[in-house]
């Protein structure tokens, strides 16, 4: 007799194989992974992804160029500080931003990366983050800008291409039309961090990490990291279980819009990162890809996800104007 014990909460992200999904969206197989990743956005909001069809080699090359980005001279990455854009894309220097509003700021640098689109494309002129106002470093003895420039547009369309397949399997998973999003994301805000995290200081202050405790804003997250490990992620009951790098895989999580559309039926869960290289001298970099969709799609409780028992929960509101208000808070700046 085996007695029943109540299931806990998860201990370890799932990984999902999504190689099987590459055929029509309603066979056997492609049913098989969409439930697959029903059961990880329910339970842990996180999951690994395998079978993505992202080059290794795109991969490890944008490792690379982040490498050489982050090594340039500080003056240099300050000249692409990101408020010298209209949409906020460029350098973001270290301790820049806090992610936890009760914590000190984060012990990380970054560099953003939007949609590259003309000077007249109608969101670049309304200044819309997210969208255009790309700023690139210059072309010296010791840094090649073009090829920096060609590597990022590679990988930044590798990661759309993989993103509409995600969100056609997220459809699915709730037994919603595979094409369901793609209205949404006709123009995604789609944008892209380029992230290097120094060894974590011994006079670091309380509580002080790579990345504070928080959720993600918007859709689905897309994160390669490197092997240094320092991905933490809090599961249903509460505690911080490890996301150590897993090679050939991205990591990928739920934003807080995807929780809004579900109305928490799926998870946008807290997750942090504290290098760990401390004493080794170890740097930690990554690249996360935030899908997001449209600045204009209203985001509304999604088919299948409310009943008379569990009405909505969230007022309408659209993708952007969440965005700028969670962009806000983020980097101290007054609404509007």
């Amino acid at each position: 007799m085996v007695l029943y014990t109540p299931p806990g909460p998860a201990r370890e992200v799932p990984v999902i194989d999504i190689a099987p999904s590459l055929g029509d969206a309603d066979d056997e197989s492609c049913r098989a992974v969409a439930w697959q990743i029903h059961k990880a956005c329910r339970d842990t909001g996180f999951f690994y992804v395998a079978g993505h069809g992202v080059p290794a080699a795109l991969i490890a090359g944008q490792f690379d160029w982040a490498r050489r980005f982050f090594a340039l001279p500080l003056p240099a990455k300050l000249a692409l500080h990101m408020n010298r854009s209209r949409s906020f894309a460029g350098y973001e220097p270290m301790a820049g931003q806090t992610l936890d509003a009760e914590s000190p700021p984060d012990l990380k640098e970054g560099y953003y990366y939007t949609a590259d689109l003309p000077d007249d494309d109608p969101y670049v002129q309304a200044g819309i983050r997210g969208y255009g106002g790309n700023q690139w470093p210059p072309e010296t003895d010791g840094f090649d800008a073009a090829g920096f420039a060609a590597q990022m547009r590679a990988y930044y369309a590798a990661l759309c291409n993989l993103g509409d397949r995600l969100l056609r399997l997220l459809a699915r998973s709730l037994d919603l039309p595979a094409g369901f999003f793609e209205p949404m994301y006709r123009r995604p805000e789609a944008v892209m961090r380029l992230l290097h995290y120094p060894p974590h200081p011994t006079g670091a202050r309380p509580n002080q990490l790579g990345a504070g405790a928080h959720t993600d804003w918007g859709g689905i997250t897309l994160l390669a990291q490197d092997d240094a490990g320092g991905l933490e992620v809090m599961n249903t009951a509460g505690d911080w279980i490890l996301a150590p790098p897993l090679p050939g895989t991205f990591v990928v999580n739920l934003g807080d819009l995807v929780q809004r559309w579900t109305n928490d039926r799926y998870r946008s869960n807290m997750h942090r990162v504290l290098n760990r290289g401390a004493g080794s001298g170890r740097d930690r970099y990554s690249v996360p890809f935030f899908y997001t969709p449209d600045h204009h799609a209203r985001i509304d409780c999604l088919p299948g996800c409310s009943d008379m028992e569990n009405p909505p929960r969230y007022q309408p509101c659209t993708a952007g104007e969440h965005m700028m208000e969670m962009f806000n808070r983020s980097y101290g700046r007054k609404a509007g």
